[in-house]
């Protein structure tokens, strides 16, 4: 069982950065770690993600650029480094945790969930 704790979240003017962060509790080692984001009544959908060793990662096309995500494997924990936000980054973030060896981007792909935080940015 892996338990993801999501932190960081909050309230900010658009243009500013957020750090979240999202720490993993698991006897075995996971493999992937993600982000989604959710809206109230949309799909939830791919952030980003980062390989085990942190040398690969994959983001969407509305956060490229703009979004960095980290992992620390010694305390079992990722980041998600965002900045330059926007008003439409309002979402609950999700953390997201994958056993498999690719980098997937669907939900059905990752094997447990975090509880999520909120992001609210102000125009």
């Amino acid at each position: 069982q892996v338990q993801l704790v999501e932190s960081g979240g909050g309230l900010v003017q658009a243009g500013a950065s957020l750090r979240l962060s999202c720490a993993a509790s698991a006897r075995t080692f996971v493999n992937v770690m993600g982000w989604f984001r959710q809206a109230p009544g949309k799909e939830r959908e791919f952030v980003a993600a980062i390989s085990r060793t942190g040398g690969n990662t994959r983001y969407s096309d509305s956060v490229k650029g703009r979004f960095t995500i980290s992992r620390d494997n010694a305390k079992n924990t990722v980041y998600l480094q965002m900045n330059s936000l926007k008003p439409e980054d309002t979402d609950i973030y999700y953390c997201a945790a994958a056993f498999g060896p690719l980098i997937p981007t669907t939900q059905a792909s990752y094997n447990y969930w975090g509880q999520g935080t909120q992001v609210t940015i102000s125009s």
